[in-house]
C-alpha cells in the first residue's frame, strides 16, 4: 500500500475504521481516560455496545457508498477499539505509530494486518518518551497543526496525550513542514473545561475552510493564528454546547463531502447552504459519549 495523506480533505481512497464489537463492561470512573467518558459514566449514560455497532455500521455504509476501501482492526475481547485515529496516523507517505497512554497499549496489536500492508521503511516508531496521538495531528498541505499541553502538570492529566518531545521528533522527520503547536486546555473530569484532542476544537474542511472553537486554546494568539491562516470568512465558529457535543469532529471524504452527526443542524445547514458541501448525516450520538466522534473513529491511509 502506498500511503498518501497530504491534507484532511483530499478524496479518500482507503481508511481504517475502528472496531465496535466486544466493548466489555462499562468502565468505572477510575478507569475512564477522558472527561466526556467520565461525565457519561457519572451520569449513567455510557453507550451500549449494540448502539455503537449500529452507528459505526452507518458510518461504514457511507464510506463504501463513495467507494472507499474500509479496513478494520482485529477484535480484542472486552476492549474499547472505537477510536482508531489514535493508534497510528499518516503524514505524507509515512505512518507514525503512536505512543498511546497505558490504558490503550494493547490496542496496537489489533492493527498488525494493517501495519503489514505498509513498507517497513515507511513506518516511524517514536522514542518511548515521545507521546502523541493522531487526534492531535492535523495535516494541511505545508502545515502540520499539533495540539499539545505544555503544563508542568502534564503527567498528571489523562487527557494530555501529546508532549513537546514528540513535536520535536516530527520536526526532524518533516523538516519542510511548517509545524504549529497549539496548546489546549485540559481537564480530566469536566468536558466543558477541557479539550481531549486538537480535532475536538479545530478541523479543516473543504479546500480552504475550517470549524473552530475559540475557547479550546490556552492562548488566544493560537486561535488568532488559525483565523489568519484560513481567513475569518472561511471559519465556522462553534459555541460551548456545540464543542461539548463534538461538532468539530466530523470527517471529510472529499473537499465536497463530509460525514456529520444528523443532530448538528446549525453547522450542517451552513456547510450545505453557505459552503455548498454535501453533508452525509448519520446518527453518532452514542459514540460521542465516549469522548470522540467521526474523525476519531478513522485512520485515513490514502487520499488522492
Amino acid at each position: 500500500m502506498r500511503l498518501n495523506i497530504k491534507n484532511e480533505t483530499g478524496r479518500l481512497k482507503s481508511v481504517v475504521l475502528g472496531q465496535p464489537n466486544s466493548m466489555g463492561a462499562v468502565p468505572t470512573l477510575e478507569e475512564s481516560y477522558d472527561a466526556k467518558s467520565y461525565y457519561s459514566i457519572e451520569n449513567n449514560m455510557y453507550p451500549k455496545e449494540e448502539d455503537i455497532i449500529n452507528e459505526m455500521n452507518a458510518f461504514e455504509a457511507v464510506l463504501k457508498k463513495y467507494d472507499v476501501e474500509v479496513l478494520r482492526p482485529s477484535i480484542i475481547k472486552d476492549y474499547n477499539q472505537v477510536f482508531s485515529r489514535d493508534v497510528a496516523f499518516v503524514i505524507d507517505d509515512k505512518m507514525i505509530i503512536s505512543n498511546v497512554i497505558a490504558d490503550r497499549a494493547d490496542e496496537q496489536e489489533a492493527y498488525k494486518k494493517v501495519f503489514e500492508k505498509v513498507a517497513w521503511r515507511k513506518i516511524i516508531n517514536l522514542p518511548e518518551t515521545a507521546h502523541i496521538e493522531g487526534g492531535d495531528v492535523i495535516v494541511w498541505d505545508d502545515f502540520l497543526f499539533i495540539g499539545t499541553c505544555f503544563s508542568e502538570d502534564y503527567r498528571n492529566y489523562k487527557t494530555a496525550r501529546t508532549n513537546e518531545y514528540a513535536i520535536e521528533i516530527l520536526k526532524e522527520y518533516f523538516p519542510k513542514k511548517r509545524i504549529i503547536d497549539l496548546e489546549l486546555k485540559k481537564n480530566d473530569k469536566i468536558p466543558f473545561e477541557g479539550i481531549l484532542h486538537l480535532d475536538c476544537t479545530f478541523n479543516p474542511v473543504g479546500k480552504d475552510k475550517c470549524l473552530i472553537y475559540k475557547n479550546g486554546f490556552v492562548d488566544e494568539s493560537d486561535y488568532r493564528l488559525i483565523i489568519d491562516i484560513f481567513g475569518e470568512e472561511n471559519c465556522f465558529h462553534l459555541n460551548d454546547e456545540e464543542m461539548f457535543e463534538m461538532f468539530p469532529n466530523i470527517f471529510s471524504i472529499s473537499p465536497d463531502v463530509v460525514v456529520s452527526d444528523k443532530t448538528f443542524t446549525r453547522m450542517n445547514n451552513h456547510l450545505r447552504n453557505e459552503w455548498g458541501m454535501t453533508v452525509e448525516e448519520i446518527p453518532y450520538r452514542e459514540i460521542s459519549k465516549m469522548g470522540g466522534l467521526l474523525r476519531c473513529s478513522t485512520m485515513p491511509l490514502v487520499r488522492e
